[in-house]
């Protein structure tokens, strides 16, 4: 059954059974915050109207069908929707005939109020009347139904059409654009032309306006081409939309053409053009634009008010800002809601917010959600976190009700507001399948350590956008779940969605953990050329960092080279990764080329720079940098600071002044702290101090096994056997496990751990016989194994076997039979490599001619030629 005879048949039940038609229409009585709906009965003989609306002319006795549409389109054409209405129920009254313009322009009203179940009625009034087929009020229809957001029924309508025109066929056109349906809309714009249809300008417009939206710029220079063909490109309305389109798609230049090639242009052209240059962060630009329409006469709009406000928010330009505020008191448009929640916007940024609450303040009564979300995004932004939380407290007391905006912002907020109620809240209002709350939520469980939570709210989100995948690609990064990270990485690709670079430096950031293969960070660096997105600053800082901590820090230097532009990670990377690469004196140089250029330094690149020193052993340098920090760059120094001078101090065998650092700090040690002290002084067997550092160390964490264990290796290493077993009853009583030395290398793409005296390797044969062919060659070369290593009360002879099957040495000798001769191999273990095995290690890369990697709880050390880049300062 079609539209029209549903309608027929609608219209015909209606009248029989109740002979009456009703308009439902809202009129404001006494102020425009009180709508009453009135029910008006053209067929009865007393109406309420009379008594409710008067009009100009209600006293007038000539009353033909003339003076009531001119009022209807006069009322129209100023935007007084609801007065034409009434105009349209009064004509219904007085029983005169209506012709298609009336029935036109009423339709037109209906649409502009969105209101769908007049439209309908009078849709059945057109159909009674005879006016259907008239092609104005078929084009009405179509217009009402899309405006109402009725897709369907607004094509029914227009497939309905026995005639149809250029303005029709626009008509659905851009109903299809306003309901974000862009590529019908294009099928429509090139099926009119096939079907002989010439476009208009409003055509062009719209096509032009879809195009942008849905970033389609080559197709909107085929379109820009047609336009030309057409003889419209000296239209003011059409180069409007190009320029729109064009600044959209991020092609200014074109944008600026078009505009200059413009013989007129009005208000429109010239805030396109200011709007394209803002958008595309071209900020002097679009001032130089604004100037020059300024010198031009150009009337100042709201709209491009509103533009220059937000530039002034984009540069933190209060001066100005108030400037324009100032201007728009004079012209008039203080009232308009978007300038002043742009101005809102533009003091929050430039953080006055007293101003902003000022301005916000002003508008009670008209606050909607934009406004109240500006506001709290302000506080937030300004640090001011619990005035945030607490006018979202009461905006929810007022009864407004946030929208996806509100909740992304809110969610910014945690610890400072419950995550989880906001979640139940988000679920009771039915945003939580949106993809920017959705975000914001997973983000915050993530911050909690929440990533199973995080993950259950990403696999709600309905429409999820590469934001979405980032984030959650990001959250199992920071948990250096590196198989969770490219699980997601992998659904992405699935689904077709185009990685960015956030994604790329996300997945990156999860392939510089520990756990994470050594290939997989290079696979993802060959796919972020793929993308063309290598280059991109995030994604080439995040290189960095992974090869640093990886252990090819060759490639992080090589990466570094050659990035056009670097931000403080990249330098900060660079230090951290050569001095934990025992390359102090090429970490130095760097943070020296970082001063030459008068670069913004942090505290991170401090830790690294005396990391550096302590690796190296430059004790007085470390010394110098640290009163650097504090004198000339006004850098608090923090615990880690602090733990970098005593490991400084401590390495260097100045234990005294490690001791004076610590009870020189300005805040109580750390856990961190007194472990550094502690292994230094199981270095250097100073048992008195290293008693004290381990009791405070256990006093802070008094499971943490190491502390126990680096106390009991000091007498171990000094003979005092029965307090090393005091120290170890102790652990029993407490229950405190010793944590088990692994070591890992990979092979061919699989992991393979080792224990000391490890026998479940299905090589073992292979791997214990390699070990004993090495030892032949390490006696041969005169090596005595260093058995003060071990610790325990064994037989020397049995004390040589222990050190020759530590973990690292096994996953070294599987390295050397698994791989062919010359690869490089890298292992990494979760302890201290022992002096010994340091040793052998050495000797190993000279005698295999291998380059060996080791990174432990402590550093990298690079193995080559029977040298280590440590210096032996490990």
């Amino acid at each position: 059954m079609t539209l029209c005879s549903s309608l027929r048949t609608l219209t015909k039940q209606t009248l029989n059974t109740l002979k009456l038609f009703h308009f439902t229409y809202h009129t404001n009585l006494l102020s425009h915050s009180h709508a009453n709906a009135i029910a008006f009965d053209p067929w009865t003989s007393d109406s309420s109207f009379v008594h409710h609306v008067h009009h100009p002319f209600d006293e007038s006795t000539q009353k033909d069908l003339s003076n009531y549409n001119h009022l209807l389109f006069e009322y129209s054409r100023t935007h007084c929707n609801q007065e034409a209405l009434n105009i349209f129920v009064s004509l219904h009254h007085s029983s005169l005939p209506v012709d298609g313009s009336t029935m036109s322009c009423v339709l037109k009203v209906c649409g502009c109020l969105f209101d769908q179940n007049v439209g309908r009625q009078v849709h059945c009034q057109c159909i009674k009347s005879g006016f259907v087929d008239d092609v104005s009020v078929g084009t009405a229809l179509v217009d009402m139904y899309m405006k109402t957001e009725n897709v369907g029924d607004g094509r029914r309508v227009f497939d309905e059409m026995g005639e149809r025109n250029v303005v029709s066929w626009t008509s659905l056109l851009s109903g299809y654009v306003r309901n974000g349906l862009n590529d019908l809309a294009l099928e429509l714009f090139f099926l009119m032309q096939g079907e002989g249809i010439k476009p208009n300008p409003f055509t062009f417009g719209t096509v032009f306006g879809a195009l942008a939206d849905d970033g389609m710029v080559k197709k909107g220079i085929h379109v820009h081409t047609m336009v030309i063909k057409n003889g419209f490109e000296s239209t003011v309305f059409v180069c409007n939309s190009l320029i729109n389109m064009y600044s959209k798609s991020g092609m200014v230049r074109d944008a600026r053409a078009v505009f200059d090639s413009m013989e007129k242009r009005d208000e429109v052209s010239w805030n396109g053009m200011v709007a394209g240059c803002v958008t595309n962060g071209l900020d002097l630009e679009a001032f130089e634009m604004f100037y020059q329409m300024r010198l031009a006469g150009v009337m100042l709009t709201q709209m491009i008010f509103a533009t220059m406000i937000k530039l002034c928010a984009n540069v933190r330009e209060l001066g100005f800002a108030r400037q324009l505020h100032c201007r728009v008191l004079k012209n008039g448009c203080c009232f308009d809601h978007n300038i002043r929640t742009a101005l809102m916007v533009a003091y929050s940024k430039c953080s006055v917010m007293d101003d902003a609450f000022q301005l916000f303040s002003m508008m009670h009564g008209v606050q909607n959600v934009v406004s109240w979300t500006a506001m709290i995004s302000g506080y937030l932004q300004n640090g001011r976190t619990r005035q945030a939380v607490n006018l979202f407290c009461q905006m929810n007391r007022e009864g407004v009700r946030p929208n996806h905006f509100t909740y992304s912002t809110i969610l910014t907020a945690q610890p400072a507001i419950s995550t989880f109620q906001l979640h139940a809240q988000v679920i009771k209002t039915n945003y939580e399948k949106s993809s920017s709350v959705g975000t914001a939520l997973l983000d915050a469980y993530v911050k909690m350590g929440c990533i199973d939570e995080a993950a259950k709210v990403f696999e709600l989100i309905d429409e999820k956008d590469i934001v979405a995948w980032s984030a959650m690609v990001a959250g199992y990064a920071q948990r250096e779940d590196t198989e969770g990270a490219i699980k997601i990485y992998l659904w992405l690709a699935k689904e077709g969605v185009k990685p960015n670079e956030f994604t790329f430096c996300s997945i990156v950031n999860a392939c510089a953990a520990p756990s994470a293969a050594i290939e997989q960070g290079k696979q993802f660096h060959a796919c972020s050329i793929k993308s063309g997105l290598n280059n991109a600053l995030c994604v080439s800082s995040a290189l960095v960092t992974m090869y640093a901590k990886r252990g090819n820090i060759e490639s992080a230097n090589t990466v570094f080279k050659r990035q056009g532009e670097r931000d403080l990670v990249s330098w900060n990377s660079m230090i951290s990764g050569y001095a934990q690469h025992g390359h102090g004196k090429k970490a130095l140089e760097i943070f020296e080329e970082m001063r030459r250029r008068n670069l913004e330094m942090d505290d991170i690149t401090f830790i690294g720079v005396i990391s550096a020193c302590t690796h190296a052993g430059l004790v007085d340098e470390g010394q110098r940098y640290f009163n650097m920090m504090v004198k000339d760059h006004d850098i608090d120094p923090t615990m880690e600071h602090y733990s970098c001078m005593v490991d400084l101090y401590s390495r260097a065998g100045l234990l005294e002044k490690a001791m004076d650092v610590i009870n020189g700090m300005p805040f109580p040690a750390g856990a961190t702290v007194w472990r550094t002290l502690l292994a230094a002084c199981r270095v250097h067997r100073n048992v008195e101090l290293g008693k004290l550092a381990a009791e405070k160390l256990i006093s802070l964490q008094p499971q943490d096994s190491a502390a126990y264990v680096l106390l009991s290796n000091i007498y171990a290493a000094t003979g005092n056997w029965q307090e090393r077993a005091k120290v170890r009853k102790l652990m029993d009583e407490r229950n405190v496990k010793k944590e088990a030395g692994y070591s890992w290398i990979e092979v061919k793409n699989k992991t393979y751990s080792f224990l000391a005296g490890d026998l479940s390797h299905p090589s073992s044969d292979l791997i214990y016989s390699k070990l004993e062919e090495l030892s032949i060659r390490l006696k041969d070369a005169g090596y005595q194994p260093d058995t003060n290593y071990v610790l325990h009360d064994v037989e020397e002879e049995h004390k040589e076997t222990i050190l020759s099957q530590h973990s690292e040495r096994l996953a070294i000798a599987f390295g050397l039979i698994a791989t062919p001769p010359g690869t490089p191999i890298q292992i990494v273990k979760n302890l201290r490599v022992c002096g010994d095995c340091h040793t052998v290690i050495k000797l190993i890369s000279m005698f295999e001619a291998r380059e060996i990697v080791v990174r432990d709880s402590n550093r990298f050390h690079h193995f080559k030629g029977g040298l280590c880049t440590c210096g032996d300062y490990w």
